[in-house]
């Protein structure tokens, strides 16, 4: 049937507006709107002693100049901590605009409002900022020392620490059970700091009439903008609205609300009665948005002569830069995640989270999950090394069986809820990545190695999403949900999920997201969730409207609800199709008009009089119209998997690292767009490569980001991204009704492992940090 779409290849349905030009973006909008700019701290860390703005006054369109002490009370507070947690003893964020004392490069100091943004960049070069500096903190070894403090209330620069344990069946702890293992190994691993770089910066564009506000954001959260907005500026919740428009890609770094731009611009825009916007420029998202992975990691770990984890005990050191905005959800990914498809007869795993003079951290795509994957597939590979085992051996000796699910891991998840693995097949997923990498068959030679990595990915996290789904008289579906896109796919997968459970081609559904004027409440896009929770919302709220439509159609048709069906959006007796009647005529009759305003309201107006002259217009208790809402809270996460393979070659003179082949096996439930799927684990697989070959934040001693161009931070060319081979495996989860799980961050979790796993079978050299440049393997290869 045409309209049974799930799990079909659709061709994505938003690429032919995107790739011909035809998106707005974020400074698309507002082309004649005032423009702001930022005056940001130059140092790591100093106390702002005074700020001379008279050389700017001059400036030719110069508006309004802002500092922190010009901010009204409820504009001018701490920016919100987001999620709280009580290992989060001491949770920092920062202010709009610095008050007092700067803790990193980039910090806002000053707004500028201007004509135009050459003008606000003029008049903030003229403005001057007395500054003294102070020691900062960088690096995460300095942090732990505590001489220096970021902030002067936290002792040892410590803001969070959590310890979680599972013991083993007899009761022992991991580090009895390490002690009494047969064969133990210890040894340090080190993840470097990153950053997504998606192709558009933040920006932020707001218009104020007099009663209303409406924010333009580029954001991954705009319902959650719009709370906080509100909060800030102490207006009623009816009176903003916040609209994502097309957004330029996310990964993590617009989860953040409200940054302090959020705030500040329609602020500005209330208080001049001129529009505002700002967008943000390159330096500007190096040095004043967010970063992620920076890690240290202690290992020891307990085995016997297969293999077998018996104890696992992990210490991690968490860089979250200057403030925690987000809490300390990544670090509690990195310690839940680590585990993977495994079962440690015990486990550890106590982290610290502290303060460095450098950009916050915030989760970018997977979230600790590359960290976390990182130590335990460098474990798997060092435990194979030291017994002389095959790597994917050793594996399977660990995994979790298939008639073990639900798996109950005994910790407890980012989503405050227990660590429970819903349904998987790793052995299986084993196979298939073997034999689509060639493993076995696989023939060595120097520089030549190949690698592997396993991971499990929770996803579909709490606490709710929504959807609305409305059928008007001309017979088309209009779908919304208030989380928001950033090239996921939604416009098609949610369509799909639409015209599947309504029976209509999906040439006639549309969708609309990060619209608060269409759907006013929601969590956002992130942490793989988005299909999960939006998708069963959408699916739930199709029911309704279905349940609805059948309903009217009975009673239209003389026929018995159970008798029944939609395809191709014509409602129709089971059997008998000429006794029908299209969803649009349902729709006419689900809202009665007196009057017609076309030729199909007409035409079903005259139906409806004709089939059922008796029948009110609207049964009792019923709402007109044929439209629905459904929310969909999780019971908790669903957890997807994965396994990836590389072959790489690494040059003997130079030490170029070149991956020559890639391939995935993945497992995210129900696949609602396979080919979605893959675009999504391609994508995040170029990521990956990027955070294993080349992405790195590079601070000196003073906390000067050296790198913060495109000159000098590295990211791969599609020249060095090779085919990605990917094959499925479906494990429908038993949590949703539609048996699904998330794929969004699933390419990008364990490249640095598996890459790392292929170096050291090319090179016979142990590889325990990410990224590697060839100068560092280089260095390695010298001893």
């Amino acid at each position: 049937m045409t309209t049974k779409l799930f799990g079909a290849a659709v061709q994505r349905r938003e690429d032919p507006r995107l790739l011909t030009g035809q998106g707005r973006y974020l400074d698309d909008l507002g082309p004649d709107a005032l423009a702001a700019a930022f005056v940001r701290s130059p140092h790591a860390h100093a106390r702002v002693r005074d700020i001379d703005v008279s050389g700017a006054l001059d400036v030719e369109g110069l508006v309004a100049i802002y500092t922190w002490e010009d901010l009204p009370e409820r504009v001018g507070r701490a920016l919100p901590l987001l999620i709280p947690h009580p290992a989060l003893t001491h949770g920092r964020t920062a202010y709009p605009l610095a008050r007092d004392v700067v803790r990193h490069v980039g910090e806002p100091v000053v707004m500028v409002v201007a004509a135009d943004r050459y003008a606000a960049e003029d008049a903030c070069a003229l403005i001057e900022v007395d500054y003294e500096p102070l020691k900062p903190v960088v690096g995460i070894e300095e942090a732990v020392q505590g001489a220096q403090l970021v902030h002067e209330d936290v002792p040892g620069n410590v803001g969070a620490h959590l310890v979680q344990e599972v013991a083993a069946a007899d009761g022992r702890g991991a580090r009895e059970s390490i002690e009494t293992s047969p064969h133990t190994l210890a040894f340090r691993l080190d993840i470097e700091r990153s950053a997504s770089m998606p192709l558009e910066g933040r920006g932020v564009y707001a218009r104020w009439d007099g009663r209303d506000l409406r924010v333009y954001s580029s954001t991954q959260t705009s319902t959650s903008v719009r709370m906080a907005v509100a909060a800030a500026l102490g207006l009623p919740l009816p009176q903003v609205e916040v609209i994502a428009p097309d957004v330029g890609g996310g990964f993590g770094v617009k989860i953040v609300h409200p940054w302090p731009e959020e705030v500040l611009v329609p602020w500005a825009a209330m208080t001049l009665g001129r529009e505002v916007k700002w967008a943000e420029d390159r330096r500007e998202h190096f040095v004043s948005s967010a970063h992620e992975r920076g890690q240290v990691q202690y290992v020891r770990v307990g085995f016997d002569d297969d293999g077998r984890v018996l104890g696992l005990d992990v210490t991690i050191l968490h860089d979250h830069g200057a403030y925690t905005p987000y809490g300390i959800i990544v670090p509690i990914v990195t310690s839940t995640q680590l585990l993977g498809p495994y079962k440690p007869g015990s486990y550890r795993v106590e982290f610290t989270a502290v303060y460095t003079n450098t950009v916050q951290v915030t989760p970018y795509r997977g979230a600790g999950r590359p960290q976390g994957v990182f130590c335990m597939e460098r474990t798997m590979d060092k435990i194979a090394r030291y017994l002389g085992m095959d790597r994917t051996e050793v594996r399977a000796a660990n995994f979790i069986r298939p008639d073990e699910f639900p798996y109950d891991q005994g910790m407890t998840f980012q989503d405050g809820r227990p660590l429970i693995y819903d349904s998987g097949n790793y052995p299986e997923m084993l196979r298939m990545i073997k034999e689509l990498i060639g493993w076995d068959t696989f023939e060595r030679r120097p520089g030549l190695g190949i690698g592997i990595g396993c991971y499990v990915e929770g996803t579909g996290v709490g606490p709710y999403e929504g959807g609305h789904v409305q059928i008007t008289s001309d017979g088309r579906v209009h779908v919304s949900t208030g989380l928001t896109s950033q090239g996921q796919g939604h416009e098609t997968a949610f369509a799909q999920i639409a015209a599947t459970e309504l029976g209509v081609p999906i040439e006639r559904v549309s969708v609309v997201t990060g619209d608060t004027r269409r759907f006013g409440y929601a969590v956002g896009t992130f942490a793989s969730r988005a299909a999960v929770v939006s998708g069963n919302a959408i699916a739930l709220a199709c029911r309704k409207v279905r349940e609805k439509a059948l309903r009217i159609a009975a009673d239209a048709l003389e026929a018995d609800p159970g008798d029944l069906d939609i395809a191709d959006g014509i409602v129709h007796v089971v059997g008998a199709p000429s006794a029908a009647v299209p969803l649009s005529t349902v729709a006419v009759l689900a809202n009665p008009l007196r009057y017609a305003f076309d030729e199909e309201t007409a035409k079903a107006t005259q139906f409806a009089t004709a089939a059922a002259p008796d029948r009110p217009p609207v049964a009792e208790g019923e709402e007109p119209g044929l439209e629905g809402r459904d929310y969909y809270s999780p019971i908790r996460s669903t957890f997807a998997a994965g396994m990836h393979a590389a072959i790489v070659e690494t040059d003997p003179d130079t030490a170029e690292i070149k991956v020559l082949r890639y391939a995935v096996v993945h497992d995210c439930g129900r696949l609602i767009n396979p080919m979605i799927v893959e675009g999504q684990i391609h994508g995040g697989v170029a990521q990956g490569i990027g955070g294993a070959l080349y992405e790195r934040m590079v601070y000196d001693q003073h906390g000067q980001l050296v790198n913060a161009s495109f000159m000098d931070f590295l990211m791969p060319y599609a020249t060095e991204i090779p085919h990605v081979e990917t094959g499925h495996l479906e494990t429908p989860s038993p949590l949703n009704p539609l048996g699904i799980k998330g794929a969004g961050e699933a390419g990008v979790i364990p490249v640095s492992a598996v890459i790392a796993s292929a170096v050291e079978d090319a090179e016979g050299i142990e590889i325990n940090r990410m990224p590697i440049s060839p100068s560092e393997l280089f260095e390695l290869r010298m001893g």
